[in-house]
């Protein structure tokens, strides 16, 4: 069988594979580490503004439901309990992609840390083992830090703010104003009972949903600011977003 240069061609002849090019000299080694640390960058880049984000949603929907609860007295108290919820959400999407963003920070701040920082101002101490760990992060990616740790992070940085403004307005609508049934007159609330009663969302009663809210946000509150784990930067420095 003759092929279009005139020949013949081998079936049993498979092309060869020819092995990967490593880098022989110190220059193709700079801009080996050059071009990877720029990949490292792009890839934290975009998971940084995948949570940047989620967390521009979050202050969209806290906006707007602040707007809908507090425009009108007859504005019932449940939308804010609804915001409430949906925050929740995006803080859970929003640490399922810190957790992936925190993976290819590590590998900048590595890089970082051992290679360019030595370059600039050499000292003693640093060792060639942060290349093996490296290398076998890029064999095997983990996740560095759990999703609890990453709910905590977020939380400290911006959800925490969140929250609370939701709770402020949510006692604003309950404890302090009462709705008459014509939702033309406003009173005040004067007693506890009435305030549970105005805490009442359908058929769930005010007592249920007080404790819920009383509930969730003590699990806010231990979450954001339970002890962190680890030092520097596997805690919640400066360097952490």
């Amino acid at each position: 069988m003759l092929t279009k240069n005139n020949e013949v061609a081998n079936p049993n002849l498979r092309p060869m594979i020819t092995t990967p090019v490593f880098p022989t000299t110190s220059t193709e080694f700079i801009n080996l580490v050059a071009h990877y640390h720029r990949a490292e960058i792009a890839r934290m880049a975009g998971w940084r503004d995948r949570i940047d984000r989620t967390t521009n949603w979050a202050i969209t929907v806290v906006a707007a439901m602040l707007s809908l609860s507090l425009s009108t007295p007859t504005a019932h108290h449940g939308v804010l309990v609804f915001a409430m919820l949906l925050v929740l959400l995006l803080l859970v999407i929003e640490a399922r992609r810190y957790r992936f963003f925190d993976v290819y920070r590590s590998r900048v701040r590595r890089l970082e840390r051992n290679y360019f920082a030595q370059v600039f101002a050499p000292e003693d101490g640093t060792t060639d083992n942060w290349v093996q760990v490296l290398g076998g992060d890029l064999r095997r990616p983990l996740f560095l830090i759990s999703s609890q740790q990453a709910l905590t992070r977020r939380l400290r940085r911006n959800y925490c703010w969140l929250f609370l403004i939701l709770l402020l307005a949510w006692l604003l609508k309950t404890t302090f104003i009462r709705l008459e049934p014509s939702a033309v007159e406003v009173q005040l609330v004067r007693s506890l009972d009435e305030w549970v009663r105005n805490a009442a969302i359908g058929p769930a009663p005010g007592w249920l949903v007080v404790s819920v809210v009383a509930l969730f946000y003590g699990w806010i509150l231990y979450s954001a600011f339970r002890k962190p784990q680890g030092e520097g930067e596997l805690a919640f420095g400066d360097v952490h977003v």
